[in-house]
C-alpha cells in the first residue's frame, strides 16, 4: 500500500490532507499526532480513509502508540 503523510494535523480524516510520500519516508518518531498511513491510494494521489484505517488511526491515538498502518511522531 501507498504511504501517505498527513500535512494539516487538524484535519486527520480529510484525504485531501495528506500527501503521497514518494522517495525517503519522513522521520516519524514520538507518539503524540498522525505521521505518516499506510492506505489504499483512492484514485487521486490521496489515501482511501476506510473503517479500518480510520479505527487504527483512533486506537493509535488513544493509545500513543504507532498501529499496523498509522505511525505517531511529536
Amino acid at each position: 500500500m501507498p504511504l501517505f503523510k498527513l500535512d494539516d494535523q487538524t484535519q486527520p480524516a480529510n484525504p485531501s490532507k495528506y500527501s503521497l510520500v514518494t522517495g525517503t519516508p519522513p522521520s516519524c518518531s514520538g507518539d503524540q499526532v498522525i505521521c505518516t498511513i499506510d492506505a489504499a491510494d483512492n484514485g487521486s494521489g490521496r489515501p482511501e480513509l476506510d473503517v479500518a484505517i480510520l479505527s487504527e488511526m483512533v486506537t493509535a491515538l488513544n493509545t500513543n502508540t504507532n498501529q499496523p498502518h498509522v505511525n505517531l511522531k511529536d
